[in-house]
């Protein structure tokens, strides 16, 4: 199987001057996660949803804290982006995009943008959906996060191990789960085009019994519990990474957090699936 056979086309881009919110408003209209930045015939650039929510941490430089209709394209968006051929196949394609990092790669014929290849793609393809291995061979330790934190900790989170968020409960339970498309879809602006700012209150220790001491937290962004997605699609640690496949397609998710019970075992995400496809 070949990139031709798998890419999206055709494509919809923007320009270097095009401002972010343009980008975004894109996105969510046609539930795209990136788009090729075009000068003329000649790709340019790419920008992510990635690129769209990392910009909202509060201690970034203030041009970048600018409401997002105000700057450009061509300041967030990554220059001269990785290409493929048509010709390529898909094992290479999933391999190209774990070695790189990317999501997904312009498909280009001498200077033409043909299409695109999204690791969504490639889990839609017969070589993800025919694998036999179980998802405990696949899965990794989840990375846990309270539903109070902040959206500055849930940024630097995503920025340093560009992982996906299991949210919990006091109690250990789950209630939610965070990508970057939730940073990068979340509605932050306010009226005076900033972060927005509240207060929360947060069980200092749980006890069993007696009086729950608080405390209060003053003045912070967002918190998990206001942008995670819930509830959470979960599977049995029994299911093969074929079943997971499916369910990923199936509800258009990056990934499927397996437990037991109550019990979090770990998270399977379509990474691991194109890890095993580059075999």
């Amino acid at each position: 199987m070949k990139a031709e056979e798998v890419m999206s086309s055709p494509v919809r881009v923007v320009a270097p001057d095009d401002t972010a919110a343009y980008a975004r408003n894109l996105m969510i209209k046609h539930k795209i996660s990136r788009l090729p930045v075009m000068e003329g015939d000649h790709i340019v650039g790419i920008i992510t949803k990635k690129d769209l929510g990392h910009r909202l941490r509060q201690t970034e430089p203030v041009w970048r804290r600018r409401p997002i209709d105000r700057i450009p394209v061509s300041i967030l968006m990554t220059h001269e982006p990785m290409t493929i051929g048509p010709e390529t196949g898909i094992r290479d394609v999933a391999a190209i995009m774990i070695d790189r990092m990317v999501s997904g790669l312009p498909v280009v014929k001498e200077g033409e943008l043909l299409g695109i290849v999204t690791k969504a793609d490639v889990l839609r393809s017969e070589a993800a959906g025919t694998l036999s291995v179980p998802v405990t061979g696949l899965m990794e330790e989840a990375v846990i996060v309270n539903r109070y934190h902040s959206l500055d900790h849930i940024i630097d989170l995503l920025s340093e191990r560009d992982e996906k968020l299991v949210v919990i409960n006091n109690n250990g339970t789950l209630a939610g789960i965070i990508t970057e498309t939730n940073l990068a879809f979340f509605e932050y602006a306010n009226e005076s085009g900033g972060i927005p700012e509240k207060d929360i209150k947060m069980l200092r220790k749980e006890a069993s019994g007696g009086r729950k001491a608080f405390r209060y937290v003053a003045e912070v962004s967002a918190i998990a519990e206001d942008f995670m997605t819930h509830p959470v699609l979960t599977a049995p640690p029994e299911t093969t990474a074929a079943e997971a496949v499916q369910m990923m397609v199936d509800h258009r998710i990056n990934s499927v957090v397996i437990t037991r019970g109550n019990e979090i075992l770990g998270i399977v995400k379509r990474d691991n699936i194109l890890q095993e496809v580059a075999k």
